[in-house]
């Protein structure tokens, strides 16, 4: 399937929400992006995938010296992360111009296929695409991967890091997902943005997600809308030290598969 995008460029975000990351600690590394996998990092699994995908440039943001130089040595350029994965997004694409696309360092079992097929799917006329997958797609891919949903009238979804910025206008998503960052404390703001009425039909489950996302676009003055992944491994990043632990078996295995092969 052809891609209706030539990506230029695609953001890795990278940097440290500050304080020891769990994950990190468990791994016994200080940054996470940098956790080896096989006989490659986190990071570098990720600029290879978009690499094989066909993106033109990596640029990767990290506030952690140890993390920008890993992404020199394959390759990708580097910026300043900022406060945070919405400022840091929203540096990116005023440096860097859309089409632009996002996703994170911790998106360790990455495939060029899945870049590709999402790019394939949106629609022409849209300015934010992202990247779910329902729970039974994850459920059958990843058993035992315990993820976050987003329940809704047309099915349970969890995101999967992967995110087109398409055109200009989608600085006013990523506007709206810093109001929802500093409301991350009070749910009852973010809730209320959906309307009365939209809010209405989720509290009585006739709210599907294509219809959230499309009302949040529109009242954001823009085209939103989401893409939904066929292989439930794109849902997989690495949050928790069970979430390494699963990633690492998986790995293992595909390689022990290609060393038979």
């Amino acid at each position: 399937m052809a891609t209706r995008f030539v990506i230029a460029s695609a953001l890795v975000l990278a940097g440290s929400r500050g304080g020891p990351d769990p994950v990190a600690t468990y791994a016994g590394v200080a940054e996470k992006a940098l956790i080896a996998l096989g006989k490659a990092t986190m990071l570098a699994r990720v600029l290879a995938a978009l690499k094989v995908a066909g993106v033109g440039q990596a640029v990767v943001s990290a506030n952690a010296p140890a993390v920008l130089a890993e992404a020199e040595r394959h390759g990708a350029a580097t910026m300043a992360a900022a406060a945070g994965p919405s400022a840091s997004t929203a540096a990116a694409l005023d440096r860097l111009g859309a089409p632009l696309l996002v996703t994170t360092a911790d998106h360790a079992l990455l495939r060029p296929e899945w870049v590709i097929d999402f790019l394939a799917k949106v629609e022409p006329g849209v300015d934010v695409a992202v990247l779910l997958a329902r729970r039974e797609t994850i459920e059958r891919a990843a058993p035992g991967s315990r993820r976050t949903y987003l329940r809704f009238a047309d099915g349970d979804w969890s995101g999967c890091n992967l995110f087109l910025l398409a055109t200009p206008r989608a600085e006013r998503m990523i506007r709206l997902w810093q109001e929802v960052e500093r409301d991350r404390k009070r749910p009852w703001r973010i809730v209320r943005r959906l309307g009365p009425g939209l809010l209405g039909r989720y509290i009585l489950g006739r709210l599907t997600l294509v219809d959230a996302v499309a009302h949040l676009g529109r009242r954001a003055g823009l085209v939103a809308a989401i893409v939904e992944a066929p292989d439930g491994l794109a849902a997989v990043d690495v949050d928790k030290p069970d979430d390494l632990d699963f990633v690492r078996e998986r790995v293992a295995h595909a390689t022990a598969a290609r060393d038979l092969a």
